[in-house]
C-alpha cells in the first residue's frame, strides 16, 4: 500500500541536508518498526521517496515523503508511532493512505508557499512590504540564472503565481517541481534589485508553509491526494 505523510522541519534541524533527512526517516522508520516495504535483491532499502528537497537552512511545515507499507495502524496511532522516535524539530502531521494508481510525490510537486522573515541588522523591512505589490505587478521580472557552465536570462514571473503581504510578512506562492522550479531566494535578490539594494542571501530566513500538486489547474496540499486510515490495514497475501 501507497503511504502519503506530511511532516515539520524547524529549528536547529534546518541546517540537516536533504540526503541526512532520508537516512533519518529510514533509521527512524527501523526504530518505531513499522511494516514498511523493502526493495528486492541483494541490497534492500526502504521504498520511500521526497516530494521537494528542502533548501539548506530553510524550515518548513508542509514536507512530504511517500512510502510503500506492507500493513498499518490507524493514521492516528502511525503517528504516535513514528512521532516517539522523532529528535525535537521534525514531526509527522499526516499519515494517509494513497490510491494505487497515485503519482508519487515527487513527479506530483507544482507548487509551493513561502512565508520570508527577515534578520535584523540587514535590511528596511517596511521598505519591502511597501513595494510588494509594484514588484509583482511587473510584466516580467528578469534575473540572470547561472549554472555551472553558463548564465542566462530567465523571465521568473511567470512562476510566481501570487505575491502580498500577510501579517506583516512576505508571502509568496512559486512554480515548484521538475518542470518549472523557482527558489525563493532568487525572488528576493530580484526584488533588492528592483529595490536598488545589494543583495544579501542572510539577510532572509524562508519558511514552506505548503507544497502543491495540480489538479486540473487547481492547486491542492500533495496530502489531499489521501484519506485517513480509520482502522489497521494489511495488504500481505495470506
Amino acid at each position: 500500500m501507497k503511504i502519503r505523510m506530511k511532516f515539520s522541519k524547524n529549528g536547529p534541524l534546518r541546517f540537516v541536508g536533504h540526503l541526512d533527512v532520508m537516512r533519518y526517516f529510514q533509521k527512524v522508520f527501523r526504530r518505531a518498526e513499522v511494516d514498511i516495504a523493502y526493495s528486492q535483491g541483494y541490497s534492500p532499502h526502504q521504498i520511500i521517496s521526497f516530494a521537494a528537497p528542502l533548501g539548506l537552512g530553510v524550515t518548513s511545515d508542509g514536507e512530504y515523503l511517500d512510502a510503500e507499507f506492507h500493513s498499518a495502524e490507524s493514521s492516528a496511532k502511525m503517528l504516535e508511532i513514528i512521532n516517539a522516535q522523532m529528535n525535537e524539530g521534525i514531526e509527522l502531521l499526516e499519515f494517509k493512505l494513497l490510491p494505487d494508481k497515485c503519482k508519487n510525490a515527487m513527479s506530483s510537486v507544482a507548487g509551493a508557499d513561502y512565508r520570508i522573515h527577515f534578520r535584523d541588522g540587514y535590511y528596511d523591512e517596511q521598505l519591502f512590504l511597501d513595494k510588494v505589490e509594484a514588484f509583482i505587478g511587473q510584466e516580467s521580472i528578469v534575473i540572470v540564472k547561472k549554472t555551472k557552465k553558463s548564465e542566462k536570462e530567465v523571465d521568473i514571473r511567470p512562476m510566481i503565481y501570487d505575491m502580498s503581504v500577510i501579517d506583516g510578512h512576505i508571502h509568496m506562492q512559486l512554480a515548484t517541481g521538475s518542470v518549472n522550479n523557482l527558489k525563493p531566494d532568487l525572488v528576493m535578490e530580484a526584488f533588492c534589485r528592483y529595490l536598488g539594494l545589494a543583495y544579501e542571501k542572510f539577510a532572509f530566513q524562508v519558511h514552506r508553509l505548503e507544497t502543491y500538486l495540480d489538479n486540473d489547474g487547481v492547486l491542492m496540499p500533495l496530502g489531499s491526494a489521501g484519506e485517513d486510515i480509520m482502522a489497521p490495514i494489511c495488504d500481505k497475501e495470506e
